[in-house]
């Protein structure tokens, strides 16, 4: 029987130079090392980019530049809208998509407020469906400015309108999981997880792949996992891998994305750690713990021979 294939979609970062501005040359050099590691497509202009952070001519500009360096190797989503009314969230979508993505991505916590119901979220996504016109769209149920995680029910009814084909998942629920996968099944529809603590049991499960920000650190070992998870000769070594994704967990969660771009500079990939965010203290005992994190992983690529 023919394996599955399972994609790796990194969630990008944005290099900055050490006064703030858009570092372009290095924003050339993550986008070919995300290539070069083998994923099989890139997810722009989302929380680990630090969207909303970014001005709307930076995030066009910044979409522009990560296609013209891509060329049409592997396809591109980024966020359409960031947030007002349905109506401008439609024109936003229009004018990202306009660009040459696959899909605009729509944040799904900026659709309806934290105290509005499913019935005004659901009403909202249809009109914005509507006035998107033939638009392929996706969700990613990011965490700021709060997390609006979709039910199995509200994610089947969206992909069934063949205008959904993009998903990615931050329910932390592998339960929850493989109920929207239930519902969506059957449909040209692509589940992306992000919670690597169930990555295994997510691809097993039927997730076409994973959207993880630990692929701002080692994105060849995501990709491994995607071309492996299932492979009895591989069976000691993913589990191994997955226990290491879900034992670094906070480590790779504190001070993020700092710490992405610090492990990256370790890997010659990016020139400064700057970020636009406050996202905790970056002090000694944070890079230290990055430090380790490098030294554990150098050696995990060894033992599963990804060079």
């Amino acid at each position: 029987m023919e394996r599955t294939h399972k994609e790796f979609i990194p969630v990008m970062l944005t290099p900055f130079q050490d006064n703030g501005s858009v570092d372009y040359e290095g924003l050339s050099r993550l986008v070919e090392f995300y290539l070069e590691s083998g994923v099989s497509g890139l997810f722009a202009n989302c929380q680990s980019s630090e969207m909303y952070a970014l001005q709307d001519d930076e995030r066009m500009s910044i979409l522009k530049h990560v296609l013209k360096v891509v060329d049409g190797a592997v396809p591109v989503v980024a966020t359409g809208a960031f947030g007002g009314p349905v109506e401008e969230q439609a024109d936003s979508i229009r004018r990202m998509y306009d660009t040459g993505i696959r899909a605009a991505i729509v944040i799904t916590c900026l659709i309806a407020g934290k105290e509005e119901p499913d019935e005004v979220f659901n009403e909202r996504v249809f009109r914005l469906l509507d006035l998107s016109e033939a638009v392929p769209l996706g969700f990613y149920e990011c965490p700021e400015p709060y997390k609006r995680v979709l039910s199995a029910e509200q994610l089947g009814r969206f992909v069934k309108t063949g205008r959904v084909i993009y998903h990615k998942d931050t329910c932390l629920d592998i339960g929850l999981v493989r109920e929207k996968l239930a519902a969506t099944e059957g449909h040209d529809f692509g589940f992306y997880d992000a919670y690597m603590v169930h990555a295994v049991e997510s691809l097993k499960a039927g997730a076409k792949g994973l959207s993880c920000i630990q692929g701002n650190f080692f994105p060849e070992l995501i990709v491994w996992l995607c071309e492996n998870y299932d492979r009895p000769a591989s069976r000691a070594e993913v589990e191994k891998l997955q226990q290491f994704l879900a034992a670094n967990m906070d480590v790779m969660h504190t001070a993020y994305p700092n710490i992405a771009k610090y492990f990256l500079c370790r890997r010659g990939i990016l020139k400064s750690t700057f970020s636009r965010l406050n996202a905790g203290a970056f002090d000694d005992t944070v890079k230290e713990n990055i430090d380790k994190l490098f030294i554990a992983y150098q050696g995990l690529r060894k033992d599963l021979e990804v060079f």
